[in-house]
């Protein structure tokens, strides 16, 4: 949406949920969903610095703190960085389910880091925004990973390198890739589902961990279906995860069993992914899943087919 002539008073920015790990890549690999979302708006107030946080959508469990909640620490990371005075305000309008494995306090931190910018016309760069978003996502999941943030700021299938400032490089998908998703109504922690992994992991399983990850970017660069098949594949942290989620090797394997390629917990879960080949494929899929939760776990779900958000975090609404 191009800017409005004149001064801006409010920018609105949504950002897209993410699917981040796909497997094999634990902190380094994630990509963005066409929905659902989180949308920010920022607005210019009187004062300096962050003067109002507003939330909706999250049954007041997000904080209003500014210095606890995800966005506002964001928008506060491009006011340091740019130096500004300004004041504004910060509303946020959650559409991402909250402990939902989904990415929903980077989707919040990223679109409020994006709003700041525009609204400043500070012109940051993506891996500047991305540093300011990784402000309000450490606060809100507890860890310094990009593996959500980076998809849904810049859209697409990402393997985000670690350092500081962490590297996004855009990985290829076949045109038919598409994404299954079921939530189920539970919740998994992230800071709880990152405590139970430990500080050390088997050599074997570190191995089998890395040869799938190359392998899955050997996939993806090929449109080699069967090596994604074979390469998605967790061997360190969703076998332990896997028991936060009560059904999740039922649900796994209803998808596989309904055409899907792989199939796994998205981030900590609860909410599981399912890579298909085609959009037949992915609605199977998802029925099939939903339909396990219910069976196996007598838990009713929300069900997502989507194909890759190629555009990441968007501008909605200048005034």
């Amino acid at each position: 949406m191009p800017r409005g002539d004149g001064p801006l008073r409010s920018v609105r920015v949504f950002a897209p949920a993410s699917v981040s790990n796909l497997g094999c890549g634990f902190d380094i690999f994630g990509l963005a969903l066409e929905r659902p979302g989180d949308e920010v708006v920022v607005r210019m107030a009187e004062g300096s610095g962050i003067v109002a946080v507003s939330v909706s959508g999250d049954g007041g469990r997000v904080p209003t703190d500014p210095e606890r909640n995800a966005a506002a620490l964001a928008v506060q990371g491009v006011l340091d960085r740019t130096g500004s005075e300004a004041g504004v305000g910060i509303e946020v309008r959650k559409g991402i389910p909250l402990a939902s494995g989904l990415g929903g306090s980077a989707a919040s931190a990223v679109a409020g880091a994006v709003a700041a910018d525009a609204l400043l016309g500070s012109g940051l760069d993506r891996t500047a925004l991305l540093e300011c978003a990784m402000i309000g996502e450490r606060k809100g999941s507890g860890a310094d990973h990009a593996d959500n943030a980076a998809p849904s700021l810049a859209g697409g299938f990402v393997l985000v390198l670690p350092g500081r400032p962490p590297e996004m490089v855009a990985l290829p998908t076949p045109g038919d890739l598409m994404v299954a998703i079921v939530h189920p109504a539970m919740e998994v922690e992230t800071r709880r589902a990152r405590t139970i992994l430990g500080d050390t992991i088997p050599l074997e399983a570190g191995v089998e961990q890395w040869g799938n990850a190359a392998g899955l970017v050997a996939g993806l660069m090929r449109s080699d279906w069967d090596l994604i098949a074979r390469c998605m594949r967790d061997a360190v942290a969703e076998p332990v995860r896997a028991r936060l989620v009560p059904g999740f090797e039922q649900v796994r394997d209803s998808a596989l069993a309904a055409g899907a390629v792989a199939a796994g917990l998205s981030g900590s879960g609860p909410t599981i992914f399912a890579i298909c080949r085609g959009r037949k494929a992915a609605e199977a899929a998802a029925l099939g899943m939903s339909g396990a939760f219910r069976d196996e776990v007598d838990v009713e779900s929300d069900i997502v087919v989507s194909s890759v958000n190629p555009e990441g975090a968007r501008i909605l609404e200048w005034s």
